[in-house]
């Protein structure tokens, strides 16, 4: 029976510039090796011995890229390691197929938003009205699925963060604040769902999954088991579960210890 590793990319395996952490002396700095190009700039990082450890990991288990990118945004990043069968983008929108987006599943997931949770228009009406241009740069839907807006973290009201939150409650929405973006998202749209859908179609028996971030606990609490590194939404809250691992790592070496245990455990 094949085991099922499920992550979450951005500030779980890989990072940017802004969010490497590198705390220690120059000269014991990791090496880093980009996977990630945007626009000609180097954008996202790992270390090289997490890239070795995650092709070591592509052969020894079904690796699925799990993200709340659109698919247009997870196609730029170039994974070392065998090319996944299997990818969750758009926080499981879209499930890839070798690339390619499963038309069923997405349409399934489209019918589920539209009788479980208040439409995509009323909350970006919402978005659009109640957030500041002072501190909102940019405004963006993200697939047809969900909104997020790219903000000023120093100058962003923690209030309206929470005025936010509850008013998307009400409407089946969840909201999750990311580095510079804040994300509404539908609650029935979920990493965790996808999750199992590969899990159904590859036979795994044993799930393992990584994430940082509120919109990664139900992937989480899907698997068998999981873990979250030291930093970002799910650390700060200290969120924790029986089968999920806090490691005290942050920033990229957080990202070279997940790949490491994910070998560990399908080892």
């Amino acid at each position: 029976m094949p085991v099922l590793v499920a992550s979450d990319l951005d500030r779980t395996l890989i990072y940017s510039a802004a969010a490497l952490a590198l705390t220690m002396p120059d000269a014991r700095a990791p090496r880093l090796l980009c996977v990630e190009v945007h626009e000609s700039r180097p954008l996202s990082y790992m270390t090289e011995t997490a890239a070795q450890l995650l092709t070591d990991l592509g052969d020894a288990a079904v690796f699925v890229p799990t993200t709340t990118r659109t698919r247009k945004q997870y196609q730029r990043i170039n994974l070392p390691g065998p090319a996944p069968k299997y990818a969750i983008c758009a926080n499981g929108g879209h499930l890839m197929v070798d690339g390619v987006s499963d038309l069923d599943w997405h349409a399934s997931v489209t019918v589920r938003l539209a009788q479980e949770c208040a439409p995509l228009d009323e909350v970006r009406e919402h978005l659009l009205t109640t957030a500041d241009p002072e501190w909102v740069r940019k405004h963006r839907v993200a697939e047809d699925l969900f909104a997020y807006l790219v903000v000023e973290r120093e100058l962003l009201p923690e209030e309206w963060v929470k005025e936010l939150a509850v008013w998307a409650e009400n409407r089946g929405w969840t909201v999750s604040l990311q580095g510079r973006k804040i994300y509404a998202v539908p609650k029935p749209l979920t990493k965790s769902a996808a999750m199992r859908e590969v899990a159904r179609r590859t036979g795994a028996d044993l799930t393992l999954a990584a994430g940082d971030s509120l919109l990664d606990a139900d992937l989480l609490l899907a698997a068998d088991r999981g873990w979250r590194p030291g930093h970002g939404e799910l650390a700060d809250a200290e969120w924790t579960a029986p089968a999920i691992t806090a490691l005290p790592e942050r920033g990229v070496l957080a990202g070279e210890r997940i790949v490491r245990e994910f070998l560990k455990a399908t080892r």
